[in-house]
């Protein structure tokens, strides 16, 4: 029985009654201008979006040891509860509120969602109501910070990974989506296209995730170089289907309305999944190794994650190009990993930090004005400008993520240890955080 602590549970409160005297209550609710199948997409789009991040904690739960499986899995659920109140009360201006010299939104713009049901469309997404694109945007809040738990797996301390996600996602998230998705953002004006995330969502999450592993330090079984089996390699299939699945929204919900660009972006996500998911085992059998279903569900994800930032600026020939070029380039980021000392327990950095990575560079040479009129020719297509943007933008995204989470995983460590003694490791954090216990073979 650990020690009573009432202080959670009394903020929860205070913010249930905060909002009591700022209800919100809506004038006229616009509806000039909003057309219902947009609508309706978007908001099958945004269901879709959420159900990745019950996707990813059947992926990685899959994925640990079977002494921490609960304890993983929570991990990304938790994010659904804490990051969408955050996002309600502030998360959505500091990204899209009023800019404040093209870094962050104003946190007053919509503070406790003030202004968003009876606010006007949001200027890129001008057929669907403002609440609608508030609650597609909050889905992309909601997973980042879940994705970086794969790299710090079977070691955190679950009330400090708690006090790190609502850090990251104030600090680094929330700015990174205005910079890139507000018209007034740096790198929007600049010229940068990232079309559903690869830079906000996976190169934040990936090099969030290696300064988490490098902080952590290797979990106790990984310097002893014990083996390690997956807990459950159906569950990683589970969950690869289920991200695979959620991707379509993720991707095509990014053209925000139920148009022949959302239709491109589809067909691009799903391409691209199925080349990086067959090279990358392919590319282990040209290693000697064994074709594996572990080997292919990671691949797969890797495509998807390249593909996201070009999917509504490719055409479907080149994501196959796309999805190859990441699922090779992961797998070797990976395989050199393994032989390290970092312990990047899921290889997140590998598969999303650089997934992302690839996506946006192959961006800034294969974007294309006759996919997406809005876009701007890339390399390939004669657009040296805006491959030279997009490269300026990853070495920015890179330096201010991972600076940006080192100093946060050091103060959220002064307030609470964000590492379990040696002696929960050991038990296991299922036991150890939660006295709770997977049943295996029940």
């Amino acid at each position: 029985m650990q020690k009573p602590n009432y202080i959670p549970v009394l903020l929860l409160l205070a913010l249930g009654l905060l909002a009591t005297f700022m209800p919100a209550l809506p004038t006229t609710i616009v509806t000039e201008g909003i057309d219902t199948g947009d609508t309706a997409w978007m908001l099958c789009a945004t269901a879709l979006v959420l159900l990745m991040t019950p996707g990813l904690a059947f992926f990685y739960g899959g994925m640990v040891n079977t002494k921490n499986v609960i304890s993983t899995m929570l991990q990304s659920f938790v994010a659904m509860g804490i990051i969408s109140l955050l996002w309600v009360v502030v998360g959505f201006s500091l990204a899209f509120g009023d800019s404040i010299g093209g870094f962050v939104g104003d946190p007053r713009t919509f503070f406790l969602f003030r202004g968003v049901l009876d606010g006007k469309p949001w200027s890129l997404a001008p057929t669907i109501p403002l609440m609608l694109f508030a609650f597609f945007q909050m889905k992309f809040a909601i997973i980042t910070p879940a994705l970086i738990t794969g790299s710090i797996a079977e070691r955190i301390n679950f009330k400090s990974y708690i006090v790190f996600i609502v850090l990251f996602s104030l600090v680094v998230y929330a700015p990174l989506a205005h910079w890139v998705w507000h018209p007034d953002g740096f790198l929007f004006k600049l010229g940068v296209l990232d079309f559903a995330g690869g830079t906000v969502v996976h190169m934040s999450a990936g090099w969030a995730a290696l300064a988490s592993a490098m902080y952590l330090k290797p979990r106790k079984a990984h310097g002893a170089a014990e083996a390690m089996p997956p807990a459950n390699i159906p569950f990683v299939l589970l969950g690869t289907g289920l991200l695979w699945f959620g991707w379509f929204g993720f991707n095509a919900g990014s053209a925000v309305g139920a148009s022949a660009l959302a239709v491109s972006a589809f067909a691009t996500t799903n391409v691209a999944a199925s080349a990086a998911g067959l090279a990358w085992i392919l590319f282990d059998v040209a290693r000697g190794k064994k074709l594996s279903a572990l080997g292919f569900c990671i691949g797969a994800v890797v495509g998807l994650v390249a593909i996201t930032p070009a999917s509504g600026f490719v055409t479907v020939p080149v994501s196959i190009f796309i999805g190859v070029v990441a699922g090779i380039t992961s797998n070797a980021v990976a395989h050199m990993r393994s032989k390290s000392r970092l312990d990047d327990t899921l290889d997140v950095f590998p598969c999303h930090g650089v997934g992302g990575m690839v996506g946006l560079i192959m961006t800034g040479i294969f974007a294309s004005k006759a996919v997406n009129s809005a876009a701007a020719d890339g390399l390939a297509y004669g657009g040296t400008a805006l491959f030279l943007k997009h490269l300026l933008s990853l070495v920015l995204v890179s330096a201010f993520t991972f600076a940006a989470s080192f100093i946060l995983l050091k103060l959220t460590d002064l307030i609470t240890p964000l590492r379990v003694s040696e002696e929960e490791e050991l038990q296991g954090l299922d036991i150890s955080q939660h006295e709770e216990k997977l049943l295996v073979g029940a």
